[in-house]
C-alpha cells in the first residue's frame, strides 16, 4: 500500500497522534456513518443520542493524553486540521453544559460526556490496544449504530473490518496510478535507487507525483515545515505550567534565552549544537502536551525530534536551503513508510522504540541524505538510529506526555545527528541492515509487557511520585 509523505506528516493537534487525532478522526467517521453509512435503518428511526467507550490504552491513558476531550470535539463535527486549540476549551465546557452535540450537517444529538462517554479499562477491544466503539441510540433508547474503530499509531483510524483486512494483508491496492520506484523493505529501496541512479528523495517525488502535481506537491512539503517551525517558535516563547496535574514546568524558553546569550557573548561551548537540537525538540513538545498545533512525525509523542533535527540543519549548515527541507521530508517519510509497513509507529504496540525510534531513524535518513550521502549511507543512518532506541518502552507518568516523552524527543535528535555524522563518515557499509533492525523493533514490541505500551502501569509511571 503506497503511504503518502502526507500520510506520514499530518498537522493536527497533541497532545497525542493516537489518543487525540486518532479518536477526533474515528467521531468524525462515525458522524459520516451515521447519514451516509451502509446500515439497516430501521422505518422511522432517527438518531436521537450518541456515545463512546474507549479500551485499552486509551482507557488507561485517555484523560491524561485528552482522549475523553478528543472524541467529544470530533462527535462536535470538527477534525485534527479543523479545530482551533484556543477554542478547544470553550467547546468542551459547552459540551458539558448542554449535554448535547450538534454538528454541522447534522441535527442536535444528545450527549452527555459524564454518562456517555466511557473509559472501559476491563474490556479490551481484541484488533489493537488502542480500541474504541461509537453506538447511536433512538429516542427510545434502541441501539440503532455500533461502529467500532482502531487508533493504529501516527493518527491512522481503521474500522475493525480494515483492520482485519491489514492483517490477513488483502487490503485493496492504493487508487490511482501504480508508483515507478514501489518498495516495502530497505532492500528493494537501495536496489531500486542503484538501478535507477537516484537518491531516494528523488524516487519518492517521483513516486508521489503521480498522485499529485509537483506544485502542490511542493506546496504541501512546505506547509509541512512552516508548521513544524511555527511549532518550534512557538514553543520558544512560552512559558509557565503546563495542563495535567503534574506541574511540570516548561523550560524550552528559559533554555533557549541563556543559549542565546551564550551565543552573542561568543562564549565557547562544546555542545551548543547539542544544546540547540534539545531545545528546538522540548520546544515542540511542550507545545504538544499543552495541546498546541503540532505534525505527527510520525507521531504526536515522537513529533519534536524530525523538526529539532532540521531546523539544526538550517541554523549550523549554511548550503541548507528551500529544497533541501523537501529533500530531507522526502528522505524521512520513505524510511518511516517502511518502519510503519513491516512494524509499527504505535507506543500501544510496540512502546517508545516505535515512536522517538522511528522518528530519530527519519530524522538521522533526511539528514544525512540534504549531507549529501548515498542511499546506502542513508539506511545505514537510519539503521543507527533505530538500532540504539530498541527496547525503549512507553511510560509517561500520570498518562501525560511529558515525563519523560519531553526530554526524550530532545535525546532522540542529539542520536539522529549522531548517526548522520557517523553514517557519512563511511562507505554505507554496515554490519545490521535497516531491515533486521525494523523486524528486531516488532519482535521486541510483541514481547514487551503491555504495562510498557502507553499504560502508564510500569516503567517510570508507577516509580516516579506524581506531584
Amino acid at each position: 500500500m503506497f503511504l503518502s509523505v502526507f500520510d506520514l506528516f499530518k498537522i493536527g493537534i497533541g497532545p497525542s497522534s493516537s489518543h487525540t487525532m486518532g479518536p477526533m478522526t474515528a467521531a468524525a467517521r462515525f458522524l459520516d456513518e451515521i447519514l451516509t453509512g451502509d446500515w439497516p435503518r430501521p422505518a422511522g428511526a432517527k438518531v436521537d443520542r450518541v456515545g463512546a467507550s474507549l479500551h485499552g490504552s486509551l482507557a488507561y491513558t485517555g484523560v491524561g493524553h485528552g482522549t475523553d476531550r478528543a472524541v467529544m470535539l470530533g462527535l462536535y463535527g470538527l477534525t485534527p486540521v479543523t479545530v482551533d486549540p484556543d477554542q478547544t476549551d470553550g467547546i468542551v465546557e459547552q459540551i458539558s453544559r448542554d449535554k448535547q452535540v450538534s454538528p454541522e450537517g447534522h441535527p442536535s444529538y444528545r450527549f452527555d460526556p459524564g454518562i456517555d462517554l466511557v473509559l472501559d479499562k476491563k474490556t479490551p477491544l481484541l484488533g489493537h490496544a488502542n480500541g474504541m466503539a461509537f453506538y447511536a441510540y433512538d429516542a427510545g433508547e434502541r441501539l440503532l449504530l455500533k461502529r467500532i474503530y482502531y487508533s493504529i499509531g501516527g493518527g491512522f483510524v481503521v474500522s475493525e473490518e480494515e483492520l482485519q483486512r491489514m492483517k490477513a494483508k488483502t487490503v485493496a491496492p492504493a487508487t490511482g496510478k501504480r508508483v515507478p520506484y514501489p518498495f516495502a523493505n530497505a532492500v528493494e529501496m537501495l536496489a531500486m535507487a542503484s538501478r535507477s541512479g537516484l537518491s531516494i528523495a528523488e524516487m519518492k517525488r517521483a513516486n508521489e507525483e503521480i498522485h499529485m502535481q509537483r506544485v502542490d506537491l511542493d506546496a504541501g512539503l512546505d506547509a509541512v515545515w512552516e508548521a513544524m517551525s511555527r511549532c518550534i517558535d512557538r514553543g520558544l516563547s512560552q512559558d509557565g505550567i503546563m495542563p495535567g496535574g503534574l506541574k511540570v514546568r516548561r523550560r524550552a524558553r528559559q533554555l533557549h534565552d541563556k543559549l542565546q546569550e551564550q551565543w552573542s557573548q561568543n562564549r565557547p561551548n562544546p555542545l551548543l549544537a547539542n544544546d540547540w537540537l534539545s531545545i528546538y525538540a522540548m520546544a515542540v513538545n511542550e507545545e504538544n502536551a499543552a495541546g498546541g498545533r503540532v505534525v505527527t512525525a510520525p507521531t504526536n509523542g515522537a513529533a519534536g525530534t524530525l523538526p529539532a533535527v532540521l531546523r539544526y540543519w538550517l541554523h549550523f549548515h549554511v548550503e541548507a536551503d528551500k529544497d533541501s527541507i523537501r529533500d530531507f521530508l522526502l528522505t524521512a517519510a520513505a524510511v518511516g513508510g517502511i518502519i510503519k509497513t513491516n512494524a509499527s509507529i504505535s507506543g500501544a504496540e510496540v512502546g517508545c522504540q516505535g515512536e522517538v525510534g522511528s522518528a530519530s531513524a527519519m530524522a538521522a535518513a533526511g539528514l544525512c541524505a540534504v549531507m549529501g550521502g548515498t542511499p546506502e549511507q542513508v539506511e545505514n543512518a537510519a539503521e543507527i538510529a533505530l538500532e540504539h532506541h530498541l527496547g525503549m518502552t512507553c511510560d509517561p507518568v500520570g498518562g501525560l506526555v511529558q515525563v519523560p516523552c519531553i526530554e526524550r524527543n530532545a535525546l532522540g535528535a542529539v542520536k539522529a545527528v549522531t548517526a548522520a555524522s557517523l553514517a557519512i563518515k563511511g562507505d554505507g557499509k554496515h554490519f545490521v541492515p535497516l531491515d533486521a533492525a525494523i523486524e528486531t523493533m516488532r519482535q521486541t514490541g510483541m514481547d514487551m509487557s503491555e504495562k510498557y505500551k502507553e499504560t502508564s502501569l510500569g516503567g517510570l509511571a508507577v516509580n516516579v511520585v506524581e506531584c
